[in-house]
């Protein structure tokens, strides 16, 4: 079978920065292996791209530059706000405005999102809204292990049930 839309993947795979050769971000390899229905956006689009027709057993290899992957690193995400919102009765919580901490952060609005601590001042603190791979190329190498067809509720859950997947 080939991995096509509402197929169940299982891939095991290396993640390297710029090249096959290059920094080790992160293996699958002696793990569970990445499980995820293909081509309902769960995917970087050139993630999926790279894997369409490929069955089990097949290896790839394949790059995929930083501006298709989790973007350019954009300067004007980097943002200085008072150290002070960060108090929880008039003190911050010990360890909270560390350097490279990420930190759950809700606007105004109530939307819930992600920052890093970039840098800390007497007064002010730095705060990183770029994805962390942000500006980063990526090389997968890797090999399929397996495609089946996904289940109808796992259709209509969005996600897989089971092993490597979501369990209710």
């Amino acid at each position: 079978m080939n991995i096509a839309a509402n197929k169940v993947v299982s891939v095991h795979y290396t993640l390297t920065e710029g090249t096959a050769d290059g920094q080790l971000v992160e293996t699958t390899n002696g793990n569970q292996p990445l499980v995820f229905i293909y081509g309902i956006g769960m995917m970087i689009p050139d993630f999926e791209k790279n894997l369409a027709g490929l069955k089990s057993g097949d290896k790839f290899e394949f790059g995929i530059p930083a501006a298709s992957a989790y973007g350019e690193y954009d300067e004007t995400a980097l943002v200085e706000v008072p150290k002070n919102i960060f108090e929880t009765d008039g003190k911050i919580p010990d360890g909270l405005l560390e350097v490279g901490n990420m930190l759950p952060l809700t606007d105004q609005n109530g939307n819930h999102f992600q920052g890093m601590v970039a840098w800390v001042g007497l007064d002010k603190v730095k705060i990183d809204f770029n994805h962390p791979m942000a500006g980063v190329d990526l090389y997968f190498t890797g090999h399929v292990e397996a495609v089946r067809d996904a289940d109808p509720s796992e259709l209509a859950h969005g996600h897989v049930h089971g092993e490597g997947g979501h369990h209710h």
